[in-house]
């Protein structure tokens, strides 16, 4: 869509200083785009909702595998690397530090020990172990290295002037952008206008969602070989599909500018997090204490607590 020639920016907003936002001239530019956008996710949710419901992505599982869903997702990783490379291009020292901060904390600090006060009743006033650059690696990555560029920025070594390489590393840039947010927003259908029809954008958002398709079979399946569960039933594929597209409907709907998918780069993180630990737990729990047929309770319990034990004597050798 980007490509469409009403789509392209004006030249006066390319200088972000010269651009006031509360004029009607420049609300008129984005709202246009953005309803054309809300009207574009709409139409192709409606595919996403007749194949998943119909049952069509069961069928079509014969011909999904891993040489199918692996080029899908390196392309869509790849579609991105212009984007990344132009907002890490804004100063290349910044984003390497960030990257290297981001494996730093996730691959060689994971198992370092936070020691924090906790209570309970049986322990009173204790401490208690957190993994804390196990848990929150990217987000602690991005903290620290946005607390440098404030450093940097309050010292003046990072240049004041616009044109300058590195002026977008300032963390003062858009600073009045979250004074100038409301404090509470209530959203709701059609806050930015009546949502309208491309077609270049409706065809361009299908073969979104198609990919997105793909992309989250390849996810469910991860994410169940991930928790040691088994893979999931065709009709459970079918229903996530289905909800998927439901949930890119309301997201049209609403405005939010984007449809609703699964992550891949969160499929990821459970391998780095072990939440899937905390997950196996709950389920060998339930099944003991639940209703459960005693000899369907038995199975599922020794299922997942033979993957609980061998994932925790892993994390204990390593």
């Amino acid at each position: 869509m980007l490509s469409i020639p009403e789509f392209q920016c004006p030249s006066w907003t390319k200088n972000a200083t010269l651009v006031n936002v509360s004029s009607p001239v420049f609300i008129e530019v984005w709202r246009t785009r953005l309803t054309t956008l809300q009207g574009s996710i709409m139409v192709a949710s409606l595919l996403q909702i007749v194949v998943g419901f119909s049952g069509l992505v069961g069928f079509l599982m014969r011909f999904v595998g891993p040489l199918t869903i692996a080029p899908t997702i390196s392309l869509i990783g790849l579609s991105m690397f212009d984007a990344a490379g132009v907002r890490a291009g804004s100063h290349w020292g910044i984003s390497a530090m960030t990257a290297v901060l981001i494996i730093l904390f996730s691959q060689y600090l994971r198992l370092i020990e936070l020691p924090i006060p906790a209570y309970s009743k049986a322990k009173k006033l204790h401490t208690k172990k957190f993994y804390i650059f196990q848990m929150m690696p990217i987000l602690l990555g991005i903290a620290v290295s946005w607390l440098v560029c404030h450093l940097l920025t309050i010292y003046d070594v990072l240049p004041s002037d616009p044109n300058q390489y590195g002026h977008q590393a300032r963390t003062d840039v858009k600073g009045d952008v979250v004074t100038q947010a409301s404090w509470f927003v209530l959203p709701y259908p059609g806050q930015w206008g009546t949502p309208a029809v491309n077609l270049a954008g409706i065809i361009g958002m299908m073969a979104g969602i198609v990919c997105s398709m793909a992309e989250s079979v390849g996810d469910y399946h991860a994410c169940a070989k991930l928790s040691g569960a088994p893979p999931p039933p065709k009709h459970a594929i079918n229903r996530g599909i289905g909800v998927e597209g439901i949930g890119s409907l309301l997201a049209g709907a609403f405005g939010t500018g984007n449809g609703t998918t699964s992550f891949s780069e969160n499929v990821a993180a459970l391998g780095i997090t072990k939440e899937h630990l905390c997950v196996r737990f709950l389920l060998v729990f339930w099944a003991r204490h639940s209703q459960l047929d005693h000899q369907e309770s038995k199975c599922l319990g020794h299922g997942y607590e033979s993957h609980l034990f061998t994932d925790m004597k892993r994390h204990r050798k390593a």
